[in-house]
C-alpha cells in the first residue's frame, strides 16, 4: 500500500491532468453512446455543450442589444430595475426605438395639457390614481369594491412563487394600495400582509375543495369570511401562456406548507385539469358566478386568453337578457405567462392581448355591457406608455406579473420551471430564497406602482386629460407598415371605446367602496432604496 501511495505521489500535477483527459478520451470514444459531437470530437466537444448550456447568459450580457431580447429588452428591464429603486428612470440623448417599425404605438399629446387646480389631490399625492369604475356597482354585490390603484399584481401562486417573492409583493401593494391576485394556488400566508386580494379560483380549486377535486362553496365562504382583505373573487378559464391545458404539481414539490393551503395530499401528483368541473357551458358560468356572489357578497369576474369568440357572444347575449354575470372581465394575452407552457402553447396558442381585448371588448360592447364591466389588461402592459394604449382601448386597470418580479430582483433567467430560479423568485429551494430581503423588495414593489403611476399620470395630463379612462381611441396611433398608412386605433381596429362615466379623481378618492386602506390626503412616503446595484442590474 505504502509503494502505491510513494508511485502516487511521484506523479506530478500536469501528469494528473494528461490522466484525468486519456479518460474523458476513453469515455467519450468507447463508452459514450449517446452524444455523436463527443464520439467525433473527444473532449473538444466537451466546450460546444458548456457554451450551449451559457448560451442565454451571453447572449443576454454581452451579444444583445438594448432593444433585442424578448420578452423585455435591457431598456424595459433597466425602466423597471431603476423605477423599484426610486432612482433616475429618464433616459438620454433622444430614443434608440425604431419608431418606423410594425405596431409602434404614438400616443398623441395634446396642444394645451391638462393642468391640476391648486386644491386637485394629484397635487398633495402625485401617486394616487383609482380605478374609475366600481367592481360590482351594476350588480349591486353587497361589497363592491373600486381598486385603489390601476396597476396591480396578476395572479400568480405561492408554489410558482417563493414564500418570500410573495410576501414581498403583497406587502408593496399593501404600501401602494394596489391588489394582490392569488393566483389559483389558494391564499397563503403571505397573502396576508395587508394588501387587497382577489382570490382566483381555477380549475383544481386549490383551497376551496372537496377530498374528491370538486368545488366547495362551504370553504369558499369561510375562507372569505375569515379574511376581509380577499375584495374579488377571479374564475379563471384559462392563461395566456397554456390556455386550455392542465397541469401537474409533481408529489416532489408538495411541501406540508402546500398540502393545507392547497387543501391537497403530501405525496400524490395533483392534477389541474384543462376544464372545470363545476360549469361547461356559458350558462352554467354565470350561475356559478352568480352563486358565488350571492354566497360571499364580493364581485366575482372571470379571466381569460382569447381565443374562439362563439362563447364570449353567447355570454353577452345572456348578460345583456338576465343582468346576470360577472362583475370583471380580465384579459390575458397569448405573449402572457409567468411559469412552464409547452412552446407550441406559448408560442402559438391565443391571441397576443391587443387583438385579443379588441376582440372580446366588441362583443361586449355590441350589447351595451361595457359601462358594467371592470376590464383588466394582462400581458407585458407593465409600463406607462402601453398602459395609455390599453385604457385608450377601453381597458380600466391593468395588471402585471413579470414587471413585478422584475421589481423584486428577477433577472430574465427564463429558469422559472426548473425550480432553480437564481434569484430565489420562482423556486422553492430555500438557499436560494435566503438572497430576498422582503423589506427592501416590498419597497421596490411600493416604488415601480407609485412610480408607474406618476408617470402614466404625466402622459394623461400631457394630452389633456384628468384620468387615463379619458383616453379615446383617436388618442393613439399605430404603425402598420409606414408615416402613410398609419392610423389611429379606432380606425386600426374600427370601433371607439365607450365613454366611461367620470367625474373627477377627488370623487374617486372619496368612494366608500375605495379600496386599498386609502386615506385622502396621506401621501405615499417615496424615498431612495438603499441599495449598492446600479439601476440596470439584474438584483
Amino acid at each position: 500500500m505504502n509503494s502505491i501511495l510513494d508511485f502516487l505521489g511521484e506523479i506530478s500535477w500536469w501528469m494528473w491532468i494528461l490522466i484525468f483527459l486519456g479518460l474523458v478520451l476513453i469515455y467519450d470514444i468507447f463508452i459514450n453512446k449517446k452524444h455523436t459531437i463527443l464520439h467525433n470530437f473527444p473532449i473538444v466537444g466537451h466546450f460546444r455543450y458548456m457554451l450551449e448550456s451559457i448560451g442565454p447568459e451571453l447572449r443576454q450580457y454581452i451579444v444583445a442589444g438594448n432593444r433585442e431580447e424578448l420578452p423585455f429588452n435591457r431598456i424595459e428591464r433597466g425602466w423597471v430595475y431603476a423605477s423599484s429603486k426610486n432612482q433616475n428612470n429618464y433616459e438620454g440623448f433622444g430614443t434608440d426605438q425604431n419608431i418606423y417599425e410594425v405596431n409602434y404605438i404614438f400616443i398623441n399629446n395634446a396642444v394645451i395639457p391638462y393642468s391640476m387646480p391648486e386644491d386637485h389631490i394629484n397635487r398633495q399625492d402625485p401617486y394616487f390614481l383609482a380605478c374609475a369604475k366600481v367592481m360590482g356597482e351594476f350588480n349591486k354585490r353587497r361589497r363592491p369594491y373600486r381598486p385603489a390603484s390601476v396597476i396591480n399584481v396578476s395572479a400568480m401562486s405561492f408554489g410558482s412563487l417563493s414564500a418570500k417573492a410573495i410576501e414581498s409583493l403583497n406587502l408593496g401593494c399593501k404600501k401602494a394600495y394596489a391588489f394582490h391576485n392569488t393566483g389559483e394556488g389558494g391564499l397563503s400566508p403571505y397573502h396576508k400582509k395587508g394588501a387587497d386580494v382577489v382570490y382566483q379560483i381555477g380549475t383544481g380549486y386549490f383551497g376551496v375543495r372537496n377530498p374528491d377535486g370538486s368545488f366547495s362553496m362551504e370553504k369558499l365562504v369561510k375562507l372569505v369570511e375569515e379574511n376581509q382583505h380577499i375584495r374579488a373573487i377571479e374564475v379563471k378559464l384559462s392563461q395566456g401562456a397554456k390556455p386550455g391545458k392542465g397541469g401537474v404539481l409533481p408529489a416532489s414539490k408538495i411541501t406540508r406548507e402546500i398540502s393545507e393551503i392547497r387543501h391537497v395530499p403530501l405525496g400524490k401528483d395533483v392534477l389541474s385539469p384543462p376544464s372545470h368541473s363545476t360549469f361547461s357551458n356559458m350558462q352554467e358560468l354565470v350561475d356559478f358566478i352568480e352563486d358565488i356572489a350571492e354566497h360571499t357578497g364580493l364581485p366575482v369576474g372571470v379571466k381569460a386568453a382569447i381565443g374562439k369568440l362563439d362563447e364570449w357572444k353567447e355570454l353577452a347575449t345572456i348578460m345583456a337578457e338576465t343582468n346576470r354575470g360577472p362583475d370583471f372581465l380580465s384579459i390575458d394575452g397569448g405573449e402572457g405567462g409567468t411559469g412552464a407552457a409547452p412552446p407550441s402553447f406559448a408560442d402559438h396558442v391565443a391571441l397576443p392581448w391587443i387583438y385579443g381585448f379588441t376582440d372580446v371588448y366588441k362583443v361586449f360592447q355590441e350589447k351595451d355591457l361595457t359601462n358594467r364591466i371592470v376590464f383588466i389588461g394582462s400581458a407585458k402592459l407593465g409600463f406607462p406608455a402601453k398602459a395609455a394604449m390599453a385604457f385608450a382601448m377601453g381597458a380600466d386597470c391593468v395588471s402585471v406579473a413579470r414587471e413585478a418580479m422584475l421589481s423584486i430582483g428577477c433577472i430574465q433567467a427564463q429558469a422559472c420551471h426548473t425550480n432553480r430560479c437564481p434569484t430565489g423568485v420562482a423556486t422553492q429551494n430555500r438557499w436560494l430564497q435566503a438572497g430576498i430581503n422582503v423589506k427592501n423588495k416590498s419597497e421596490r414593489v411600493n416604488y415601480y406602482f407609485t412610480n408607474f403611476r406618476k408617470e402614466l399620470l404625466e402622459i394623461t395630463h400631457a394630452c389633456g386629460y384628468e384620468h387615463p379612462c379619458q383616453f379615446t381611441m383617436d388618442d393613439v396611433e399605430i404603425n402598420l407598415g409606414d408615416r402613410f398608412i398609419a392610423k389611429t386605433l379606432a380606425e386600426t381596429f374600427m370601433y371607439n371605446k365607450t365613454k366611461v362615466p367620470f367625474d373627477s379623481v377627488a370623487t374617486l378618492a372619496g368612494c366608500p367602496n375605495l379600496g386599498g386602506s386609502y386615506r385622502k390626503g396621506e401621501e405615499t412616503d417615496v424615498k431612495e432604496v438603499e441599495t449598492e446595484e446600479t439601476s440596470v442590474s439584474e438584483q
